[in-house]
Protein backbone atom coordinates (compact mmCIF):
# COMPACT_ATOMS: atom_id res chain seq x y z
CA UNK A 1 0.00 0.00 0.00
CA UNK A 2 1.30 3.45 -0.90
CA UNK A 3 1.05 6.72 0.99
CA UNK A 4 0.53 10.21 -0.33
CA UNK A 5 4.00 11.20 0.90
CA UNK A 6 5.82 8.70 -1.29
CA UNK A 7 7.40 10.00 -4.49
CA UNK A 8 6.83 8.39 -7.88
CA UNK A 9 10.31 6.78 -7.82
CA UNK A 10 9.58 5.34 -4.39
CA UNK A 11 6.23 3.97 -5.48
CA UNK A 12 7.78 2.65 -8.71
CA UNK A 13 10.44 0.81 -6.71
CA UNK A 14 7.77 -0.94 -4.66
CA UNK A 15 5.79 -1.80 -7.80
CA UNK A 16 8.78 -3.16 -9.71
CA UNK A 17 9.77 -5.28 -6.73
CA UNK A 18 6.31 -6.83 -6.73
CA UNK A 19 6.32 -7.28 -10.52
CA UNK A 20 9.67 -9.04 -10.25
CA UNK A 21 8.20 -11.41 -7.67
CA UNK A 22 5.24 -12.17 -9.92
CA UNK A 23 6.88 -12.35 -13.35
CA UNK A 24 10.58 -12.88 -12.74
CA UNK A 25 13.70 -10.69 -12.80
CA UNK A 26 14.06 -10.64 -16.58
CA UNK A 27 10.85 -8.63 -17.00
CA UNK A 28 12.07 -5.47 -15.23
CA UNK A 29 15.16 -3.38 -15.92
CA UNK A 30 16.54 -0.11 -14.60
CA UNK A 31 19.55 -0.03 -16.92
CA UNK A 32 20.41 3.70 -17.34
CA UNK A 33 21.04 3.43 -21.09
CA UNK A 34 17.67 1.78 -21.67
CA UNK A 35 15.90 4.29 -19.45
CA UNK A 36 17.41 7.08 -21.54
CA UNK A 37 16.47 5.37 -24.80
CA UNK A 38 12.86 4.88 -23.73
CA UNK A 39 12.52 8.44 -22.47
CA UNK A 40 11.81 9.70 -26.00
CA UNK A 41 10.67 8.60 -29.45
CA UNK A 42 11.27 9.97 -32.96
CA UNK A 43 9.74 13.34 -32.07
CA UNK A 44 13.17 14.80 -32.77
CA UNK A 45 11.96 15.18 -36.36
CA UNK A 46 10.21 18.28 -35.05
CA UNK A 47 12.57 21.08 -33.97
CA UNK A 48 9.84 22.24 -31.58
CA UNK A 49 9.49 18.86 -29.89
CA UNK A 50 13.24 18.34 -29.98
CA UNK A 51 13.47 21.38 -27.73
CA UNK A 52 10.51 20.52 -25.49
CA UNK A 53 10.78 16.72 -25.08
CA UNK A 54 14.39 15.70 -25.77
CA UNK A 55 15.70 12.34 -24.61
CA UNK A 56 16.48 12.44 -20.90
CA UNK A 57 14.23 15.31 -19.89
CA UNK A 58 11.44 12.96 -18.75
CA UNK A 59 12.85 9.68 -17.50
CA UNK A 60 11.03 6.48 -16.55
CA UNK A 61 11.95 4.79 -13.29
CA UNK A 62 11.95 1.34 -14.87
CA UNK A 63 11.19 -0.48 -18.10
CA UNK A 64 8.91 -3.51 -17.90
CA UNK A 65 8.93 -6.10 -20.69
CA UNK A 66 5.86 -8.34 -20.41
CA UNK A 67 5.70 -11.52 -22.45
CA UNK A 68 1.95 -12.11 -22.58
CA UNK A 69 -1.34 -10.23 -22.39
CA UNK A 70 -1.86 -11.67 -18.89
CA UNK A 71 1.54 -10.27 -17.90
CA UNK A 72 0.40 -6.82 -19.02
CA UNK A 73 -2.79 -7.09 -16.99
CA UNK A 74 -0.84 -8.07 -13.86
CA UNK A 75 1.68 -5.25 -14.34
CA UNK A 76 -1.14 -2.72 -14.63
CA UNK A 77 -2.85 -4.14 -11.55
CA UNK A 78 0.33 -3.73 -9.48
CA UNK A 79 0.98 -0.25 -10.87
CA UNK A 80 -2.60 0.74 -10.08
CA UNK A 81 -2.28 -0.46 -6.49
CA UNK A 82 0.89 1.60 -6.06
CA UNK A 83 -0.32 4.67 -8.00
CA UNK A 84 2.51 4.37 -10.52
CA UNK A 85 2.16 5.96 -13.99
CA UNK A 86 2.57 3.64 -16.99
CA UNK A 87 3.53 4.68 -20.52
CA UNK A 88 3.04 1.98 -23.21
CA UNK A 89 5.63 1.75 -25.97
CA UNK A 90 6.27 -0.28 -29.11
CA UNK A 91 9.32 0.30 -31.31
CA UNK A 92 9.51 4.00 -30.45
CA UNK A 93 9.07 5.12 -34.07
CA UNK A 94 6.26 7.61 -33.33
CA UNK A 95 6.98 11.21 -34.24
CA UNK A 96 4.85 13.17 -31.79
CA UNK A 97 6.30 12.52 -28.35
CA UNK A 98 3.37 10.26 -27.49
CA UNK A 99 5.65 7.73 -25.77
CA UNK A 100 7.30 10.32 -23.52
CA UNK A 101 6.92 9.32 -19.82
CA UNK A 102 6.07 12.78 -18.52
CA UNK A 103 5.42 11.60 -14.95
CA UNK A 104 8.12 8.94 -14.81
CA UNK A 105 6.97 5.58 -13.51
CA UNK A 106 7.05 2.56 -15.79
CA UNK A 107 7.59 2.34 -19.52
CA UNK A 108 5.77 -0.75 -20.76
CA UNK A 109 7.76 -2.26 -23.64
CA UNK A 110 5.22 -4.41 -25.51
CA UNK A 111 7.50 -5.93 -28.13
CA UNK A 112 7.40 -9.33 -26.43
CA UNK A 113 3.73 -9.69 -27.42
CA UNK A 114 4.51 -10.72 -30.98
CA UNK A 115 2.17 -13.61 -31.84
CA UNK A 116 0.54 -13.57 -35.31
CA UNK A 117 -2.47 -15.60 -36.50
CA UNK A 118 -4.19 -15.48 -39.90
CA UNK A 119 -7.82 -16.24 -39.05
CA UNK A 120 -10.17 -18.42 -41.13
CA UNK A 121 -12.17 -15.27 -41.90
CA UNK A 122 -9.09 -13.74 -43.53
CA UNK A 123 -8.38 -11.17 -40.83
CA UNK A 124 -5.07 -11.18 -38.98
CA UNK A 125 -4.78 -11.16 -35.19
CA UNK A 126 -1.46 -10.08 -33.73
CA UNK A 127 0.04 -9.21 -30.39
CA UNK A 128 0.62 -5.50 -29.90
CA UNK A 129 4.38 -5.95 -30.22
CA UNK A 130 4.32 -7.83 -33.53
CA UNK A 131 6.15 -5.97 -36.27
CA UNK A 132 4.05 -5.03 -39.28
CA UNK A 133 6.70 -6.50 -41.58
CA UNK A 134 6.05 -9.90 -39.98
CA UNK A 135 2.27 -9.44 -40.05
CA UNK A 136 2.37 -8.51 -43.73
CA UNK A 137 4.59 -11.51 -44.53
CA UNK A 138 2.20 -13.87 -42.74
CA UNK A 139 -0.79 -12.38 -44.53
CA UNK A 140 0.90 -12.58 -47.95
CA UNK A 141 1.86 -16.21 -47.32
CA UNK A 142 -1.84 -16.89 -46.76
CA UNK A 143 -2.81 -15.02 -49.95
CA UNK A 144 -3.95 -11.85 -48.18
CA UNK A 145 -2.95 -8.17 -48.11
CA UNK A 146 -3.36 -6.16 -44.91
CA UNK A 147 -5.29 -3.00 -45.71
CA UNK A 148 -2.79 -0.41 -44.49
CA UNK A 149 0.75 -0.26 -43.21
CA UNK A 150 2.89 2.74 -42.22
CA UNK A 151 5.96 4.08 -44.01
CA UNK A 152 7.97 2.76 -41.05
CA UNK A 153 6.98 -0.84 -41.70
CA UNK A 154 9.15 -2.09 -38.87
CA UNK A 155 6.74 -0.45 -36.41
CA UNK A 156 4.65 -2.60 -34.13
CA UNK A 157 0.95 -3.05 -34.83
CA UNK A 158 0.07 -1.74 -31.38
CA UNK A 159 2.10 1.41 -32.00
CA UNK A 160 0.53 1.94 -35.41
CA UNK A 161 -3.03 1.51 -34.15
CA UNK A 162 -2.36 3.49 -30.98
CA UNK A 163 -0.42 6.36 -32.50
CA UNK A 164 -0.49 6.20 -36.32
CA UNK A 165 -3.33 6.61 -38.75
CA UNK A 166 -2.46 6.36 -42.46
CA UNK A 167 0.04 4.84 -44.84
CA UNK A 168 0.38 2.50 -47.79
CA UNK A 169 -3.16 1.37 -48.64
CA UNK A 170 -4.83 4.56 -47.41
CA UNK A 171 -5.87 5.64 -50.92
CA UNK A 172 -8.39 2.81 -50.98
CA UNK A 173 -8.97 2.04 -47.32
CA UNK A 174 -8.71 5.36 -45.49
CA UNK A 175 -7.21 5.52 -42.01
CA UNK A 176 -6.95 3.15 -39.07
CA UNK A 177 -10.36 4.50 -37.98
CA UNK A 178 -12.13 3.37 -41.18
CA UNK A 179 -12.66 -0.35 -40.61
CA UNK A 180 -9.00 -1.36 -40.52
CA UNK A 181 -9.25 -2.30 -36.85
CA UNK A 182 -11.65 -5.23 -36.60
CA UNK A 183 -11.12 -5.81 -32.88
CA UNK A 184 -8.79 -4.97 -30.00
CA UNK A 185 -8.01 -6.71 -26.76
CA UNK A 186 -7.31 -4.20 -24.00
CA UNK A 187 -5.83 -4.30 -20.50
CA UNK A 188 -7.47 -1.52 -18.47
CA UNK A 189 -5.76 0.45 -15.70
CA UNK A 190 -8.55 -0.07 -13.20
CA UNK A 191 -7.03 -2.50 -10.73
CA UNK A 192 -8.89 -5.49 -12.13
CA UNK A 193 -5.90 -7.33 -13.56
CA UNK A 194 -8.02 -8.43 -16.52
CA UNK A 195 -8.35 -7.91 -20.26
CA UNK A 196 -11.39 -7.52 -22.49
CA UNK A 197 -12.05 -7.56 -26.24
CA UNK A 198 -14.19 -5.13 -28.21
CA UNK A 199 -15.07 -5.20 -31.90
CA UNK A 200 -16.05 -2.80 -34.68
CA UNK A 201 -17.12 0.67 -33.59
CA UNK A 202 -16.55 -0.27 -29.95
CA UNK A 203 -12.82 -0.40 -30.70
CA UNK A 204 -12.64 3.31 -31.58
CA UNK A 205 -11.88 4.57 -28.04
CA UNK A 206 -8.59 2.66 -28.28
CA UNK A 207 -7.48 3.78 -31.77
CA UNK A 208 -5.02 6.69 -32.11
CA UNK A 209 -5.32 7.69 -28.46
CA UNK A 210 -1.74 6.88 -27.36
CA UNK A 211 -2.85 4.24 -24.85
CA UNK A 212 -4.65 6.64 -22.49
CA UNK A 213 -7.80 4.49 -22.42
CA UNK A 214 -6.13 1.14 -21.83
CA UNK A 215 -3.15 -0.82 -23.09
CA UNK A 216 -3.91 -2.60 -26.35
CA UNK A 217 -2.42 -6.09 -26.11
CA UNK A 218 -3.81 -7.62 -29.32
CA UNK A 219 -5.19 -6.21 -32.57
CA UNK A 220 -7.25 -7.85 -35.29
CA UNK A 221 -6.93 -6.05 -38.62
CA UNK A 222 -8.73 -6.27 -41.95
CA UNK A 223 -7.23 -7.83 -45.07
CA UNK A 224 -8.23 -8.45 -48.67
CA UNK A 225 -7.14 -10.96 -51.33
CA UNK A 226 -3.49 -10.38 -52.19
CA UNK A 227 -2.71 -8.50 -55.38
CA UNK A 228 0.38 -8.27 -57.53
CA UNK A 229 1.94 -4.90 -56.75
CA UNK A 230 4.55 -3.13 -58.88
CA UNK A 231 6.83 -0.23 -57.94
CA UNK A 232 6.79 2.45 -60.65
CA UNK A 233 9.24 5.38 -60.79
CA UNK A 234 8.58 8.35 -63.06
CA UNK A 235 10.19 11.75 -63.58
CA UNK A 236 8.89 15.08 -64.85
CA UNK A 237 10.35 18.44 -65.81
CA UNK A 238 7.79 20.48 -63.89
CA UNK A 239 5.30 20.35 -61.02
CA UNK A 240 2.19 20.75 -63.16
CA UNK A 241 2.99 17.73 -65.36
CA UNK A 242 3.67 15.56 -62.34
CA UNK A 243 0.45 16.70 -60.65
CA UNK A 244 -1.53 15.97 -63.82
CA UNK A 245 -0.61 12.30 -63.48
CA UNK A 246 -0.72 12.20 -59.69
CA UNK A 247 -4.35 13.34 -59.47
CA UNK A 248 -5.41 11.17 -62.41
CA UNK A 249 -4.47 7.98 -60.53
CA UNK A 250 -7.73 8.18 -58.58
CA UNK A 251 -9.68 6.99 -61.63
CA UNK A 252 -7.63 3.86 -62.28
CA UNK A 253 -9.77 0.68 -62.35
CA UNK A 254 -7.72 -0.57 -59.37
CA UNK A 255 -6.51 2.18 -57.06
CA UNK A 256 -2.78 2.33 -56.37
CA UNK A 257 -1.54 1.33 -52.97
CA UNK A 258 0.60 4.46 -52.73
CA UNK A 259 1.47 7.50 -54.86
CA UNK A 260 4.22 9.83 -53.60
CA UNK A 261 5.52 12.93 -55.37
CA UNK A 262 8.45 15.26 -54.70
CA UNK A 263 10.11 18.34 -56.17
CA UNK A 264 13.80 18.20 -57.19
CA UNK A 265 15.06 19.56 -53.86
CA UNK A 266 13.83 16.44 -52.02
CA UNK A 267 14.92 13.92 -54.65
CA UNK A 268 18.71 13.57 -54.03
CA UNK A 269 18.28 12.31 -50.47
CA UNK A 270 15.71 9.60 -51.33
CA UNK A 271 17.13 6.04 -50.98
CA UNK A 272 15.61 4.77 -54.21
CA UNK A 273 16.39 1.49 -55.96
CA UNK A 274 17.32 3.39 -59.09
CA UNK A 275 19.32 6.57 -59.67
CA UNK A 276 16.96 9.55 -59.64
CA UNK A 277 17.67 12.72 -61.60
CA UNK A 278 18.08 15.48 -58.98
CA UNK A 279 16.93 18.11 -61.48
CA UNK A 280 13.52 16.54 -62.09
CA UNK A 281 10.33 15.97 -60.14
CA UNK A 282 9.82 12.42 -58.87
CA UNK A 283 6.56 10.43 -58.89
CA UNK A 284 6.58 6.99 -57.26
CA UNK A 285 3.59 4.65 -57.42
CA UNK A 286 2.77 1.23 -56.02
CA UNK A 287 0.42 0.15 -58.79
CA UNK A 288 -1.58 -3.04 -59.23
CA UNK A 289 0.02 -5.04 -62.07
CA UNK A 290 -2.92 -4.78 -64.49
CA UNK A 291 -2.79 -0.95 -64.28
CA UNK A 292 0.94 -0.46 -64.82
CA UNK A 293 0.66 -0.02 -68.59
CA UNK A 294 -1.99 2.66 -68.08
CA UNK A 295 0.13 4.47 -65.49
CA UNK A 296 3.10 4.44 -67.85
CA UNK A 297 0.93 5.74 -70.70
CA UNK A 298 -0.27 8.64 -68.57
CA UNK A 299 3.29 9.49 -67.57
CA UNK A 300 4.39 9.61 -71.21
CA UNK A 301 1.29 11.59 -72.29
CA UNK A 302 2.13 14.25 -69.69
CA UNK A 303 5.68 14.57 -71.03
CA UNK A 304 7.25 12.51 -68.26
CA UNK A 305 9.69 9.62 -68.28
CA UNK A 306 9.16 6.14 -66.87
CA UNK A 307 12.40 5.70 -64.97
CA UNK A 308 11.90 2.10 -63.80
CA UNK A 309 9.37 -0.54 -62.80
CA UNK A 310 9.96 -3.34 -60.29
CA UNK A 311 7.63 -6.30 -59.89
CA UNK A 312 9.57 -7.46 -56.81
CA UNK A 313 7.33 -7.03 -53.74
CA UNK A 314 10.34 -6.00 -51.66
CA UNK A 315 10.80 -3.01 -53.95
CA UNK A 316 7.29 -1.82 -53.11
CA UNK A 317 8.39 -1.78 -49.48
CA UNK A 318 11.41 0.32 -50.43
CA UNK A 319 9.14 2.72 -52.28
CA UNK A 320 6.82 2.87 -49.29
CA UNK A 321 9.74 3.83 -47.05
CA UNK A 322 10.00 7.10 -49.02
CA UNK A 323 6.42 8.12 -48.31
CA UNK A 324 4.60 10.44 -45.90
CA UNK A 325 7.06 12.25 -43.61
CA UNK A 326 10.07 10.10 -44.49
CA UNK A 327 11.33 12.46 -47.24
CA UNK A 328 11.50 15.09 -44.49
CA UNK A 329 13.64 12.77 -42.39
CA UNK A 330 15.91 11.98 -45.34
CA UNK A 331 16.30 15.71 -46.07
CA UNK A 332 17.17 16.41 -42.43
CA UNK A 333 19.68 13.58 -42.46
CA UNK A 334 21.29 14.77 -45.71
CA UNK A 335 21.55 18.38 -44.51
CA UNK A 336 22.25 18.34 -40.76
CA UNK A 337 23.67 21.84 -41.05
CA UNK A 338 20.15 23.16 -41.62
CA UNK A 339 17.00 22.90 -39.52
CA UNK A 340 13.85 21.87 -41.32
CA UNK A 341 10.30 21.50 -40.07
CA UNK A 342 7.17 20.14 -41.71
CA UNK A 343 3.45 20.67 -41.42
CA UNK A 344 0.88 18.02 -42.40
CA UNK A 345 -1.80 19.49 -44.64
CA UNK A 346 -4.56 18.14 -46.87
CA UNK A 347 -6.47 19.68 -49.76
CA UNK A 348 -6.52 20.41 -53.47
CA UNK A 349 -4.57 23.67 -53.16
CA UNK A 350 -1.41 21.57 -53.33
CA UNK A 351 -2.43 20.57 -56.84
CA UNK A 352 -4.14 23.77 -57.95
CA UNK A 353 -2.20 26.60 -56.30
CA UNK A 354 1.09 25.27 -54.93
CA UNK A 355 2.75 28.70 -55.07
CA UNK A 356 0.20 30.02 -52.58
CA UNK A 357 0.97 27.14 -50.23
CA UNK A 358 4.71 27.70 -50.51
CA UNK A 359 4.24 31.44 -49.86
CA UNK A 360 2.86 30.75 -46.38
CA UNK A 361 6.37 30.35 -44.98
CA UNK A 362 9.49 32.39 -45.67
CA UNK A 363 12.71 30.88 -46.95
CA UNK A 364 13.03 27.63 -48.85
CA UNK A 365 9.71 25.74 -48.94
CA UNK A 366 8.91 22.41 -50.62
CA UNK A 367 5.82 20.21 -50.92
CA UNK A 368 5.87 16.42 -50.62
CA UNK A 369 2.61 14.90 -51.88
CA UNK A 370 0.69 11.74 -51.04
CA UNK A 371 -2.52 10.64 -52.74
CA UNK A 372 -5.43 10.37 -50.31
CA UNK A 373 -9.08 10.06 -51.30
CA UNK A 374 -10.26 13.03 -53.35
CA UNK A 375 -7.38 15.33 -52.44
CA UNK A 376 -3.67 15.05 -51.69
CA UNK A 377 -1.96 15.07 -48.34
CA UNK A 378 1.18 17.18 -48.30
CA UNK A 379 4.14 17.66 -46.04
CA UNK A 380 4.97 21.35 -46.28
CA UNK A 381 8.72 21.38 -45.67
CA UNK A 382 10.39 24.68 -44.80
CA UNK A 383 13.34 26.28 -43.07
CA UNK A 384 12.77 26.51 -39.35
CA UNK A 385 13.02 29.92 -37.73
CA UNK A 386 10.89 29.72 -34.61
CA UNK A 387 7.88 28.00 -33.07
CA UNK A 388 5.93 31.21 -33.52
CA UNK A 389 6.65 31.22 -37.26
CA UNK A 390 5.56 27.58 -37.58
CA UNK A 391 2.27 28.03 -35.75
CA UNK A 392 1.43 31.43 -37.25
CA UNK A 393 1.40 29.71 -40.65
CA UNK A 394 -1.48 27.43 -39.68
CA UNK A 395 -4.35 29.92 -40.14
CA UNK A 396 -2.82 30.99 -43.45
CA UNK A 397 -2.80 27.38 -44.63
CA UNK A 398 -6.39 26.96 -43.48
CA UNK A 399 -7.36 30.10 -45.39
CA UNK A 400 -6.29 28.25 -48.55
CA UNK A 401 -8.87 25.57 -47.79
CA UNK A 402 -6.34 23.13 -46.37
CA UNK A 403 -6.87 20.87 -43.39
CA UNK A 404 -3.92 21.12 -41.01
CA UNK A 405 -2.50 18.71 -38.48
CA UNK A 406 0.51 19.86 -36.50
CA UNK A 407 3.21 17.23 -35.98
CA UNK A 408 4.64 19.48 -33.27
CA UNK A 409 2.39 18.36 -30.41
CA UNK A 410 1.99 15.37 -28.11
CA UNK A 411 -1.70 15.59 -27.19
CA UNK A 412 -4.46 13.18 -28.13
CA UNK A 413 -6.29 15.00 -30.91
CA UNK A 414 -8.72 12.41 -32.29
CA UNK A 415 -11.70 10.78 -30.58
CA UNK A 416 -10.89 13.12 -27.68
CA UNK A 417 -14.33 13.19 -26.03
CA UNK A 418 -14.75 9.47 -26.60
CA UNK A 419 -11.34 8.81 -25.09
CA UNK A 420 -12.09 11.03 -22.12
CA UNK A 421 -15.41 9.28 -21.45
CA UNK A 422 -13.82 5.83 -21.80
CA UNK A 423 -10.86 6.62 -19.57
CA UNK A 424 -13.17 7.48 -16.67
CA UNK A 425 -13.75 3.76 -16.22
CA UNK A 426 -10.65 2.18 -17.80
CA UNK A 427 -8.14 4.57 -16.15
CA UNK A 428 -9.94 6.23 -13.24
CA UNK A 429 -6.71 7.43 -11.59
CA UNK A 430 -5.29 8.93 -14.81
CA UNK A 431 -2.15 6.82 -14.62
CA UNK A 432 -1.95 5.78 -18.29
CA UNK A 433 0.44 7.91 -20.36
CA UNK A 434 -0.08 11.05 -18.25
CA UNK A 435 -0.05 14.42 -19.98
CA UNK A 436 -1.46 13.18 -23.30
CA UNK A 437 -5.22 13.46 -22.62
CA UNK A 438 -5.79 17.03 -21.50
CA UNK A 439 -8.68 19.49 -21.39
CA UNK A 440 -6.54 22.17 -23.07
CA UNK A 441 -2.80 22.56 -23.67
CA UNK A 442 -0.71 24.90 -21.55
CA UNK A 443 -0.63 28.33 -23.15
CA UNK A 444 3.15 28.43 -23.31
CA UNK A 445 3.41 25.33 -25.49
CA UNK A 446 1.04 26.30 -28.31
CA UNK A 447 1.36 22.84 -29.77
CA UNK A 448 -2.11 21.27 -29.61
CA UNK A 449 -3.32 22.14 -33.08
CA UNK A 450 -5.51 19.12 -33.67
CA UNK A 451 -7.18 17.88 -36.82
CA UNK A 452 -9.21 20.34 -38.86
Amino acid sequence: MTTTTQTVPERAALATARITELLGPDVVTTDPELLLKTSADWSRMSPILQEKVPAGRYMPDAVVRPRTADDVARVLQVAYEHDVPVTPRGSGTGNYGQATPFDGGLVLDLRGLDTITVNPSGTVSAGAGAKITAIDAAARAAGRDIWIYPSTKGSTIGGFVGGGSAGTGTIEHGSTSDGYVVAVTVAPMDGSGTTFTVRGADAMPYVHVYGVTGVVVEVEVATEPAREWVAVYAAFDDWASMVQVHRSLLDLPVLPRLASADPPALVPSLPAAVELDPTRHSLRVIAEASTVAEVEARVLAAGGTVVATFADYAETDRLSSMSYNHPVYFLQKAHPERTWFHMETGGKAHWDDPDAVRAVYDGEVHLHLELMGHAPLAMVVADYVSEEQVLDGIPRLEALGLGVHSPHQWYVDRHVELARATARSTDPKGLLNPGKLVDSPPEDTRVNIGVR
